[in-house]
């Protein structure tokens, strides 16, 4: 069987006395959608105090995005418009925090390849959105009433896409620059290979 994460299992944790709360799974996803379009514009003011609150901002955010799914399990309340209202934030946080983060550092020595650094990034993310829709489908998943997103290649309790985490330790290091760059070209990357992968799934159906 698989580990879930391990910050999925805090938030299945965390997430407890909401379950008896007025508060909808959706109004989750929609306050975590806006924490993280918070942080990552926080970026673009290119001064060190707001974009150490910024990254901090979206890094809580990303922890805040498990809150939804497990609150609509415990709350029985899933439903298809969860399911995609999800994928949009995500897809939404990850696109918006690298066109920021592109104008953040367009002053830089990186000049005008930031910004297309972070259309790149951006882009890479929204298509990746899709794919990741396109393997939840070969999953099965799309097809029942209530569907669940697969996830991200994980090992021991950690999923690929938590190194988001490591944005803060390494921006109050004054590292944010080169993790950009590495981050921009690996969003690109697992998006091509991504989309290789599902094209094969599909091929042996």
């Amino acid at each position: 069987m698989q580990m879930h994460p391990w910050d999925q299992r805090i938030a299945r944790v965390l997430v407890k006395p909401l379950v008896n709360s007025p508060v909808t799974p959706n109004q989750v996803t929609v306050f975590t959608l806006v924490l993280a379009l918070t942080g990552a514009g926080m970026l673009t003011i290119g001064q060190p105090f707001y974009t150490n609150l910024g990254v901090g901002l979206f890094v809580l955010a990303r922890f805040f995005d498990h809150f939804d799914g497990e609150l609509a399990r415990q709350k029985n309340m899933t439903s298809r418009l969860g399911y995609y209202l999800d994928y949009l934030s995500g897809a939404g946080s990850y696109s918006t925090l690298f066109v920021c983060l592109g104008i953040c550092f367009h002053n830089s020595e990186l000049g005008f390849w930031s910004i297309g650094l972070g259309l790149l990034a951006a882009t890479a993310a929204v298509i990746s959105m899709f794919i990741n829709l396109g393997f939840d489908c070969v999953n099965n998943s799309e097809t029942t009433e209530n569907p669940d997103a697969v996830g991200y290649p994980g090992f021991a309790g950690f999923e690929l896409e938590d190194g988001i985490y490591l944005i803060a330790p390494i921006t109050w290091l004054g590292w944010l620059m080169p993790f950009f760059v590495v981050a921009a070209l690996g969003a690109a990357i697992y998006c091509l290979w991504s989309l290789v992968t599902l094209i094969c799934l599909r091929k042996r159906q």
